[in-house]
């Protein structure tokens, strides 16, 4: 199952480590707490339109791009997921799955595909 919050966070993240920045400088420039900030980066609470909006600023980055990101990063999601159920993945290639972040790239243009005989003995 695909938690928003959880991608929400992730990108969250990424965004505050690109500037080189701490949680404490953050939360303090968002007017949140630490601890909290860290539970919203790691997808454990559920981040409020106006907290977001306070990250956001804090970070200088517009909401319209936050949530461009974890569209994109949901739409990967969900091609994961729905190539799981219906072709499964070899097991060495599901990390590289899991491990796949295409920022910008609308997700109609991206295409995941699984090395030829990944792990398979000739019989």
């Amino acid at each position: 199952m695909i938690l928003l919050r959880r991608l929400l966070g992730d990108v969250l993240r990424r965004q505050r480590q690109r500037q080189g920045r701490t949680l404490r400088e953050v939360s303090s420039s968002a007017r949140v707490s630490l601890g909290y900030l860290s539970e919203v980066e790691r997808g454990q609470k559920e981040a409020s339109s106006e907290l977001l909006s306070a990250i956001c600023d804090a970070l200088d980055v517009r909401m319209s791009e936050l949530m461009r990101e974890v569209s994109d990063e949901l739409a990967l999601a969900e091609l994961a997921e729905s190539a799981a159920a219906t072709d499964p993945v070899p097991a060495p290639v599901r990390p590289m799955l899991n491990a796949v972040s295409v920022s910008g790239v609308p997700p109609e243009r991206v295409t995941i595909k699984a090395p030829e005989a990944v792990g398979v003995a000739a019989a």
